[in-house]
């Protein structure tokens, strides 16, 4: 097996753990808030966290070399979390995808005022084209559009920014600042906002968040090794394998038959994705490439960010096809 064929398997098993991952939010918001989901998520995420951080050598302390920046960066990640989750427990799963799966376009639009990147036509394009697909998923003023409708959306936008944050500074902070601000702010606002929303939990929903966190924990895990193993412009688009994930899962457990207008907006979305993600490697048509370079799948508060990982300087990063290494 090659090794891009080998990494573009290894991608596929980290999002079908992340689809599976969801169907156990899902069922759980059912009956608790979000913020109690991510707040206990969190929490029993940081035993994993902690192993992993003690691997990180790097000397330094604590303190970010960019304050600020990782200040909005954890208030974008809080904001993520509790949307997404929020968003899984209201909506079908492939429409929650579908709308999510814009953040590559956003990503392209921050890059411009963060980056510093100049988008040609073609992408502008894709990005225009892209949303639209949104517009089909949601058509506005002929379906009822509700708060998870929105929370999917400011996911999406909010995931979007504190990525292409962790792409600003990625390379200056170490990895356990990276990793461990967004998990400390969840664990806090998510903590405070608890005193409202508390339901006791029996143990076997406890378990049910434990297998959500372990799950993430692996599932990102096996994202790293398909990044260090095959191209990026390959590996990159087998997260959209997961819309596959959420029309069976949807079907199985929550008897949900997706519309078709949901699956012209996915195909839609998907598509524009896909193009900015293989202009994105080919040479010479983005300086700093920032959907390609920004890993994360947002929506998973609990778990490290595979792009602070990627980022950070302790994995090296492959150089894309066509791509030269700095002589």
């Amino acid at each position: 097996m090659s090794a891009n064929a080998k990494g573009a398997v290894l991608a596929l098993i980290a999002f079908g753990l992340f689809s599976t991952h969801d169907v156990f939010i899902k069922t759980l918001g059912a009956t608790y808030s979000p913020i109690q989901i991510v707040f206990f998520s969190v929490l029993l995420s940081f035993p994993l966290a902690t192993i992993m951080l003690m691997r990180d050598a790097k000397p330094g302390t604590l303190v970010p070399v960019h304050p600020w920046w990782m200040a909005v960066r954890t208030i974008g990640a809080v904001i993520t979390g509790v949307s997404a989750f929020y968003a899984f427990s209201n909506l079908p799963l492939t429409q929650t995808y579908a709308i999510l799966f814009a953040t590559p376009l956003l990503i392209t639009v921050l890059s411009i005022p963060i980056l510093g990147e100049k988008v040609r036509l073609p992408r502008w394009l894709a990005v225009i084209v892209g949303l639209l697909g949104v517009m089909v998923v949601l058509r506005p003023g002929t379906t009822d559009l509700t708060l998870g409708h929105a929370a999917a959306i400011v996911a999406a936008f909010s995931g979007a920014f504190a990525s292409i944050v962790v792409r600003k500074i990625g390379a200056e902070e170490r990895t356990v600042v990276l990793l461990l601000y967004p998990m400390v702010g969840n664990f806090l606002v998510m903590g405070v906002a608890l005193f409202f929303v508390y339901q006791p939990m029996p143990g076997e929903h406890l378990a049910m968040l434990a297998v959500i966190s372990v799950m993430a924990w692996i599932a990102g895990r096996f994202i790293i090794a398909a990044y260090q193993t095959g191209e990026a412009a390959i590996v990159a688009p087998m997260q959209y394998s997961q819309i596959l994930w959420a029309t069976a899962y949807g079907l199985i457990f929550f008897d949900e038959t997706p519309d078709i207008y949901t699956g012209i907006g996915a195909a839609i979305i998907i598509a524009s994705g896909l193009f900015i993600v293989f202009r994105e490697s080919t040479s010479g048509n983005s300086e700093n490439t920032p959907v390609l370079r920004t890993r994360s799948r947002i929506g998973t508060p609990g778990t490290f960010r595979v792009s602070s990982l990627m980022t950070s300087g302790r994995f090296r990063d492959k150089p894309l096809a066509n791509e030269r290494l700095p002589e």
